[in-house]
């Protein structure tokens, strides 16, 4: 164990644990109205598309292109992630 600032030991396994309560609010389960349900990954996706096409057409190399591009990408690939979890949950084989 390695000493804390006051002397003592510090506990390092319970400093690592995740409070309760923090862990509960990542994975408690949301509803959402179907319709944005349902929009949701086709709006990342389109996101993503527009800011990779945003990026053709900026003439010069501003602080921005790599911005448009990391969104661009961030964006796609999480709506790809949200359809094949869909698809997979919709198929009986995936978890909720």
């Amino acid at each position: 164990m390695q000493p804390s600032a006051t002397g003592k030991p510090a506990d390092l396994a319970r400093a690592r644990s995740t409070p309760t309560g923090f862990g509960k609010s990542l994975n408690r389960k949301i509803w959402l109205p179907r319709l944005f349900y349902e929009v949701v990954p086709w709006f990342y996706l389109g996101a993503g598309i527009l800011a990779f096409f945003a990026t053709l057409y900026i003439s010069d190399w501003f602080w921005i292109l790599p911005h448009y591009l990391l969104f661009s990408a961030a964006c796609f690939h999480l709506g790809l992630a949200v359809l094949m979890r869909r698809r997979k949950k919709h198929r009986g084989d995936g978890v909720d």
